[in-house]
């Protein structure tokens, strides 16, 4: 499961999400107002200051930046308010884009304006933090908390520069009295959790992030996200202070809820089914979204009748449940009742023609039936929704050149996993299998030894990916031990291991007796 949609359930079912930002009619009278005065004097710097501080505010920076550009550009050295304005806003959309030598060149020439203003010192002190100059900026947090002793984010800035110098503890004193500035803040404990994460402490900031989802909802998104994703790196340290949490306050549903979501999406489905059951046999909580959890739990451990009670269970429980019919789709086609999963999967798209996931289990479904041609077409509609979803460029290009006889339309898709931009070290982004079906073999080869090299792979996820490419290749015993390593390290979704037909699978395994040896040595964790 994708960090973003780990979070977004988790929010949803806490009820922490904030409304999504729109623009207010009245922020959109304001800039058609702008954008006329503009028109009429290009060189109107104080306007072009003003749009490009909304359009900042909105988080359109390529557009706030073009209008800082041409403010500076218009705007006179005696202009003093508006240039240093504009460096600082400039200086703060570069931080935003990572470009900190710019924004570093911006800050102090805002700074030649106003030498003493505190925001700008604490912005370059911020720059300098992330450019590694460390002095500069332990300099420049030290000249803040002197005009400001209370000023919480200079102890924080002091805490990380601290962490740098391998100074622990001067950097666990500033995080407390950061903390102790503002005690009954979310955002004191999200933010003493990541100065604890540079510093190694795993459980410190587990705890910190558990103390912040139950002090202000508002913050309650930022604090999931972070813990989500200290689960991808020390797994152990976050179930361990969820279960601290639960120990502590037995009757909070909320905590077996994440504790749940994050064992589901580390494919430790056994402990995430103990923990939704618990939520709803206890009344802690409710909502269809616990049983359509339920549902893709059993999915995955291969026990699909009871998965499928879950999902129609979850279907009759609201009427917003086109994912729940998607979810319908995928457990039909594993019980081989195709016909009934292109009928979910199509009440899915109508009730969300836009849903990604309604329309990809339509097309598994059309592939089962040997609609090739129609399920080649569906994938497109959702390429439409998300073009660089490589789970489906994979999918569609594979009917391509398997099915459908059209090899340069399978090159392009197969050459679109490979040009997207994504995280080298993300198993996910499937650059492998792209290239060597593009005849990369040698630059598929090594993408896979590093991720095998370079990587914890705490859940086992990788080795499952390459238990599935080695697979293909005909390299069994390479795929056989990437199996043991993935079982080894938790990989328990037995659907994937034992049923999954698609164009990335470990197919080829299935009949050598190595593959049946570990199924059947490693039944507890899938729990047979």
């Amino acid at each position: 499961m994708k960090l973003r949609n780990i979070t977004f359930a988790l929010a949803l079912a806490t009820a922490s999400f904030a409304p999504a930002q729109t623009i207010s009619p009245m922020s959109q009278a304001v800039m058609k107002v702008y954008d006329k005065m503009i028109e009429e004097n290009p060189s109107d710097y104080e306007t072009l200051y003003a749009r490009g501080s909304e359009y900042y505010n909105q988080d359109d920076y390529l557009k706030a930046l073009d209008d800082m550009n041409r403010a500076l550009r218009y705007a006179p050295e005696n202009a003093k308010e508006i240039r240093f304005g504009a460096y600082r806003m400039r200086a703060a959309i570069n931080e935003r884009q990572h470009r900190y030598v710019d924004a570093f060149n911006d800050i102090n020439s805002a700074l030649a304006i106003v030498p003493e203003s505190p925001a700008c010192i604490q912005q370059r002190a911020n720059i300098e933090f992330e450019l590694g100059k460390y002095s500069e900026a332990k300099a420049d947090y030290t000249r803040l908390l002197r005009m400001f002793p209370r000023n919480q984010e200079a102890m924080f800035g002091l805490a990380r520069v601290a962490v740098k110098e391998n100074n622990i503890g001067t950097a666990n004193d500033y995080a407390d009295r950061a903390v102790d500035l503002f005690p009954s803040s979310a955002d004191s404990y999200i933010r003493r959790a990541s100065v604890r994460t540079m510093m190694g402490n795993a459980e410190g900031a587990v705890d910190d992030y558990i103390i912040a989802l139950t002090t202000d909802d508002a913050a309650n998104s930022r604090a999931l996200g972070s813990l989500v994703a200290l689960a991808d790196e020390n797994y152990p340290a976050v179930m361990n202070g969820l279960s601290r949490a639960i120990r502590q306050a037995p009757r909070v549903g909320m905590f077996y809820y994440i504790r749940a979501a994050i064992a589901e999406a580390h494919n430790n489905f056994t402990s995430a089914i103990s923990d939704y059951d618990k939520i709803l046999n206890d009344k802690l909580y409710s909502y269809a979204g616990l049983n359509s959890s339920l549902a893709k739990c059993f999915y995955a451990l291969g026990q699909y009748d009871t998965a499928l009670a879950n999902a129609d269970y979850a279907i009759s429980a609201t009427d917003r449940n086109a994912p729940y019919y998607a979810l319908k789709a995928h457990i039909l086609n594993a019980l081989g009742e195709y016909n009934e999963a292109l009928s979910n999967a199509e009440r899915a798209v109508e009730k969300d023609p836009a849903s990604v996931a309604a329309l990809q289990a339509k097309a598994d479904a059309q592939t089962a039936l040997g609609k090739y041609n129609d399920a080649s077409v569906t994938l497109a509609e959702a390429l439409l929704g998300e073009p660089t979803n490589p789970e489906i460029l994979i999918k569609r290009a594979w009917l391509c050149e398997s099915k459908l006889n059209q090899p340069e339309l399978a090159k392009s898709l197969y050459e679109r996993v490979v040009e997207t931009e994504s995280d080298p070290a993300d198993v996910k982004s499937l650059r492998g299998f792209a290239l060597r079906k593009l005849g990369k073999d040698n630059e598929a080869d090594s993408w896979f030894t590093s991720l095998l090299t370079n990587n914890d792979d705490n859940d086992g996820l990788i080795n499952y990916y390459a238990a599935c490419y080695y697979a293909d290749k005909g390299s069994l015993e390479k795929a056989a031990d990437c199996m043991e390593k993935s079982l080894d390290k938790g990989y328990a979704n037995y659907h994937n291991w034992a049923d999954e037909q698609g164009p990335i699978s470990v197919s080829a395994l299935r009949d050598t007796p190595r593959f049946k040896g570990y199924m059947s040595r490693f039944a507890p964790i899938f729990n047979r």
